[in-house]
């Protein structure tokens, strides 16, 4: 739905007469006008993204009428784009009213109708719209904030893992390698300590963009938690994870982070496994080899990328302290 739908109005009626006449009146009251000579072209038009969430239909038209028009509004429409309809018809008796607002009518008004009458019922059908989007922009917001990291904009730990398992769904269903990265920033203590929390916070926002820079857009990137990153990438197998790891080590160091108190250069260590995709592995098995990685590339020296072998793993011939 467009930016500037609060103030468009779908009038749809088969009568040239009424429809320059309502056209005319909502014009005067700053309503921008869409017409419909038919109830087909009104839904034509109402199937639209850019549709206007209130409108003005004549109940009686030849092919499509205003009853058949509110039941397609209906149907067709999901609950975060609610489309307002104000029927118009001669006819006013009560069981005309109990099946128009039974086919999804929101409001009823008889021909002829008084023009401060129409105006009225439009503007508490714009107050109903603007509400009904203000709880879908809340709805929205809340959802992002569940599974988004505040700082850095990425999605967040709980988030990254669920994509990841459907990841891992995906690869054993179609055969493909599965890469899972886990990164962390080399001595963020020190940049906290040395240039404060809010120069740490910066640079925590930069990593999250160079990261998600580096990226195939199918790619995730989440922050895991403190200064961890997790990367899941589709369709990648070993020798290509251990290249585009390095890339994306070597990207990071290529030039110093800018903070409020000063340019500060700054590596990560990256820990990398891999489903075959032969099988469907526990999310929480892949993430562990990843994180043996990681720890084998931070005892060597940091600032690297390293892999663990599942079968290392399995002989515990590393030691996770």
């Amino acid at each position: 739905m467009s930016a500037n739908w609060d103030k468009s109005v779908l009038v749809v009626d088969d009568s040239p007469i009424y429809r320059r006449l309502i056209a005319g009146h909502l014009e005067q009251w700053g309503f921008s006008v869409r017409v419909a000579t038919s109830g087909l072209e009104g839904w034509e038009i109402l199937k639209r993204p850019d549709s206007p969430a209130l409108v003005v239909s004549d109940w009686m038209m030849p092919g499509m009428d205003g009853l058949e028009l509110c039941r397609k509004v209906r149907e067709g429409r999901s609950a975060d784009s609610y489309v307002y309809v104000i029927l118009l018809t001669s006819r006013e008796g009560r069981t005309d009213m109990i099946s128009a607002l039974g086919a999804g009518a929101d409001d009823f008004l008889v021909k002829p109708f008084d023009e401060q009458e129409l105006k009225a019922r439009l503007l508490v059908g714009k107050r109903i719209v603007d509400l009904q989007q203000e709880l879908v922009a809340a709805k929205e917001a809340m959802r992002h904030a569940a599974t988004h990291d505040g700082l850095t904009g990425l999605v967040n730990r709980r988030e990254g893992v669920e994509m990841m398992r459907r990841e891992l769904a995906r690869s054993s269903r179609e055969q493909t390698p599965l890469t899972v990265i886990l990164a962390d920033i080399d001595h963020f203590k020190k940049v906290n300590d040395h240039l404060g929390h809010i120069a740490g916070d910066e640079v925590l926002i930069e990593m999250g963009r160079r990261l998600r820079s580096q990226l195939r857009p199918y790619d995730v990137v989440a922050r895991y938690g403190g200064e961890e990153f997790l990367l899941v990438m589709p369709a990648c197998n070993l020798t290509s994870a251990l290249i585009r790891a390095d890339q994306i080590r070597s990207y990071v160091a290529s030039r110093p982070f800018s903070t409020s108190a000063q340019p500060q250069t700054i590596t990560v260590s990256m820990g990398v496994a891999v489903a075959d995709g032969e099988t469907e592995p526990q999310a929480q098995d892949v993430l562990q080899l990843a994180d043996m990685g990681l720890y084998k590339a931070k005892s060597g020296g940091r600032n690297r990328v390293e892999h663990i072998d599942p079968a290392e793993a399995k002989d515990k011939r590393v030691l996770m302290v």
